[in-house]
C-alpha cells in the first residue's frame, strides 16, 4: 500500500510538470488524418510515469530479489528512453524493435525466464519474444485518450492481486507501483486528456508488465493451466495487437510501419459508441479477461482448458466480426472517394 500510495501521489504530481516542459523539449504530438485529437498534444507524461514508479519502488527496494529487480528497472528504462527518442526523432521501427530485444535480454540475464519447455534455450527464446510481444502490445494500445494507461492499471490490480494470493510480495510491490502511478497519469490523460504518455511511456509499462507476467508463480496448480493467467489478464492489448496485425496483412501491408485507425478502440467508434464509451468497454472487457484469469489460477485442468477455449472462440468471434465492419466500410469510403473524383 505503501509503494501503491507513493507512485500515485508522485504521478500525480510530476504530470503536471511533465506537461509544462514538453513543449521546450519539443515533445508535441500534431494531430493529422490518422490521429483522434484535433489540437497539439504535449506527450511526455511517460516520464511521469516511470519517474514516480522507479522511485517507489526504490525507496521500498529491501522487499525485492535485487538482482532481478535491477534486471527489471534496467529493461524498462531503457525501453523507456527508446520510446522518448522515438518520441522526438521518429526512430526507424526496426532499429526500435532492435533496442527492444536488447532490453528484453537484461531481465532474462539476471533469471526472469518463463519455464515451461524442456530446452533452456527454447524458455530464453520464448521468454524474449513474450516480452517484445506484450511491449509493442501496449504501444500499439495507445491510440486514444486513457486506454493504454486505464488497461495497464486494470492488469496491474490483477496482477497485484494474484502476486498477494500466491505470497509474491515484491511482484505484487512491483505491481502496485505500476497501478499508483498509471491511476496518476490516468487523471490527466482520460478523455479529454490534457497530455500523452507517449511511446516512452507505454514501452515502459507494457515491459514491466511483460516481466512480472512472467515472474508470477501459482504453487497450488501446474504450469500445464496457470500459463494461461497472463494471456488472460493481458487480454485487450494481445487482442488488438493480433487484430491489426491480421487486418493489415490482409491488406498487404506491414503491420510495424503501417499506421491507421483500424484498432479495436477506432472499430468501436465505428460501430457507434464514443471514445469515452468505446475506452469503457474495453475496461470492462479487461476486467473480464482478469476475473477469467483469478477463476483460471484454482481451476482443474478440464475447468481451465474450457475457459481458455472459450475466451479463445470469442476472441476470434470479435476479430472476424471487426474485419468484416472495416472491410465494409473501408470499401464504402472507396467508393465514396472514387465519386468525389469521378
Amino acid at each position: 500500500m505503501l509503494i501503491f500510495a507513493g507512485a500515485l501521489i508522485l504521478a500525480i504530481s510530476g504530470t503536471p510538470l511533465a506537461r509544462r516542459i514538453a513543449p521546450r523539449l519539443g515533445l508535441i504530438d500534431q494531430p493529422d488524418a490518422r490521429k483522434v485529437h484535433q489540437r497539439p498534444m504535449p506527450r511526455i507524461g511517460g516520464a511521469a510515469i516511470v519517474v514516480a514508479s522507479l522511485a517507489a519502488i526504490l525507496v521500498f527496494q529491501d522487499r525485492f530479489e535485487f538482482q532481478q529487480l535491477v534486471g527489471i528497472l534496467l529493461g524498462g528504462s531503457f525501453v523507456s528512453l527508446l520510446g522518448a527518442l522515438d518520441d522526438r526523432w521518429s526512430m526507424h521501427p526496426f532499429v526500435k524493435l532492435g533496442g527492444q530485444f536488447f532490453a528484453a535480454a537484461i531481465p532474462i540475464a539476471t533469471g526472469v525466464v518463463v519455464q515451461m519447455f524442456p530446452e533452456p534455450w527454447m524458455n530464453v527464446a520464448a521468454s524474449a519474444l513474450w516480452i517484445v510481444g506484450v511491449t509493442n502490445a501496449f504501444n500499439l494500445l495507445d491510440n486514444m485518450d486513457g486506454l493504454s494507461g486505464g488497461i495497464c492499471a486494470i492488469a496491474a490490480a490483477f496482477f497485484t492481486l494474484l502476486a498477494s494470493l500466491s505470497g509474491q510480495s515484491y511482484v505484487a510491490a512491483l505491481s502496485a507501483a505500476v497501478l499508483g502511478a498509471s491511476l496518476g497519469f490516468l487523471i490527466y490523460n482520460f478523455n479529454p486528456a490534457t497530455i500523452f504518455m507517449g511511446d516512452s511511456g507505454s514501452l515502459f509499462l507494457g515491459f514491466v508488465l511483460a516481466t512480472l507476467a512472467i515472474k508470477l508463480r501459482f504453487p497450488d496448480n501446474v504450469t500445464f493451466v496457470t500459463w494461461m493467467v497472463p494471456v488472460l489478464v493481458l487480454g485487450v492489448p494481445l487482442f488488438d495487437t493480433t487484430l491489426v496485425v491480421v487486418s493489415r496483412l490482409r491488406r498487404g501491408r506491414n503491420p510495424l510501419t503501417t499506421p491507421g485507425k483500424d484498432h479495436t478502440s477506432h472499430r468501436l467508434v465505428e460501430a457507434g459508441f464514443t471514445t469515452r464509451e468505446a475506452v469503457l468497454l474495453l475496461y470492462l472487457a479487461g476486467g473480464a479477461f482478469g476475473l477469467l484469469a483469478v477463476f483460471v489460477t484454482q481451476a482443474s485442468v478440464l475447468e481451465g482448458y474450457a475457459v481458455g477455449i472459450g475466451a479463445a472462440l470469442l476472441c476470434l468471434y470479435a476479430l472476424i466480426r471487426f474485419e468484416i465492419q472495416f472491410h465494409s466500410t473501408t470499401r464504402l469510403a472507396d467508393r465514396s472517394q472514387k465519386t468525389d473524383h469521378g
